[in-house]
């Protein structure tokens, strides 16, 4: 059977008739040359944005079976277009939603996981078309309803996709490849011709907006080829690949900063230690994702301080509605003005003082920070927003990166 590969082509990519165009010609190039291949394509430009913003005209608090049935819209455009594209220039292909691909999920509308794919059915049709175009950001549930994937969902379907099929992945977009840094924040940023996926993960996780976690996730537990590259680009991009293949294990590979999270600070007086365990039990019912955590305990007041995605807003406030009613003596904040500051490398783990250098560099800067959390390879700020691209540049100089 002929080789088959997994593309993925982000918003941007697709955003025009003539870019649908240009990409179905390359498209053709390949299967030329022998390929099957499964291309994911998001919804077209900013064609989310816009259905986001006539639902804002209704209501800020939609119904999230609906909000999914409606997102679901954009990628299933663009797979219809691409594909009468494809078949107009002679490549026999085939569109498929979410739910005609067998991409089944779990979990709660608009932040679904994927359970399973049809792998047999996906390689049934891949014996009768050259291309399957397949709609990224969506599956469906046990009860057959149209499901979305949550911020860059596209990238876990291509991904996912390419595990069931044992096949590499290419994910497409309007880079060039992983960067140390974001360019944005400090031109100087160098690009990186691999990285491991543990610290591509951290990288993802702690803010850098280029692959989403669930996406590396999924490449490194089932070890599926992962590049990154920029679309319809001679440059070369990136390999995400396994540690032991890298060729160079620096100290500190990348920055991350994340300015999209929320610092939330509660207090409850003459509380039991089970208050903790109520509060972090409402918080995974509602889905909340939560990541620096310290707790103080002073004067019989249990003070716990956590950070979460400033997209799981509205979960995070009906988690603690929930809670209140067990203890309505509760004091909460909820911080917006904070950002994440981050630096990632496998290094780290043979290397000491990193750490000293890390804190040393903001602070001699006036730099404050409210919390910090470190794993074997990473160490997380989180700062005052208006300190984040500052600290972002002086720790790449610190490290070199």
């Amino acid at each position: 059977m002929n080789k088959t590969t997994v593309l993925k082509f982000g918003g941007s990519s697709v955003s025009t008739i003539e870019k649908i165009k240009s990409i179905s010609t390359s498209l053709k190039d390949r299967v030329e040359k022998g390929e099957k291949l499964v291309v994911v394509v998001s919804a077209m430009g900013k064609t989310t944005d816009s259905l986001l913003n006539q639902v804002n005209q209704i209501t800020p608090n939609p119904d999230v079976r609906e909000l999914d049935t409606l997102l679901a819209i954009g990628e299933q455009t663009t797979i219809s277009l691409m594909a009468i594209t494809l078949n107009d220039i002679g490549v026999k292909s085939r569109s498929l939603t979410g739910l005609q691909a067998g991409i089944k999920t779990f979990g709660q509308h608009t932040k679904s996981k994927i359970a399973d794919i049809d792998s047999i059915f996906l390689k049934n049709e891949l014996n009768e078309f050259d291309v399957l175009v397949v709609a990224g950001f969506q599956g469906y549930n046990e009860n057959l309803e149209i499901t979305t994937l949550g911020r860059g969902g596209s990238d876990t379907s291509a991904v996912a996709l390419a595990a069931s099929l044992n096949a590499p992945c290419e994910i497409y977009t309007d880079v060039t490849g992983v960067f140390s840094t974001d360019p944005r924040i400090f031109p100087n940023a160098k690009k990186l011709e691999q990285v491991s996926y543990e610290e591509m993960l951290e990288l993802s996780a702690l803010g850098a907006g280029v692959l989403e976690t669930r996406c590396v996730e999924i490449a490194k537990n089932y070890n599926v080829p992962l590049y990154l590259g920029k679309t319809l680009s001679e440059e070369k991009g990136t390999w995400i690949m396994e540690s032991s293949n890298l060729l160079e294990k620096k100290i500190v590979t990348g920055a991350a900063l994340d300015k999209d999270i929320l610092h939330v600070t509660l207090s409850c007086k003459d509380c039991s230690t089970m208050f903790v365990k109520d509060l972090f039990d409402k918080l995974d019912e509602f889905g909340v994702n939560i990541d620096m955590i310290s707790q103080v305990i002073s004067n019989n007041i249990i003070n716990i301080s956590f950070t979460c995605k400033d997209t799981d807003r509205n979960f995070l406030n009906r988690s603690l509605e929930n809670l209140s009613t067990s203890y309505p003596n509760i004091d909460c904040s909820i911080d917006s003005s904070c950002c994440k500051v981050s630096i990632v490398g496998s290094g780290m783990r043979d290397v000491s003082g990193v750490a000293a250098r890390a804190f040393r560099t903001l602070c001699k800067n006036g730099i404050e920070f409210l919390q910090v959390t470190t794993s074997e390879i990473s160490i997380s700020f989180a700062l005052n927003k208006d300190d984040g691209k500052e600290a972002i540049r002086l720790l790449c100089l610190e490290f070199n990166i």
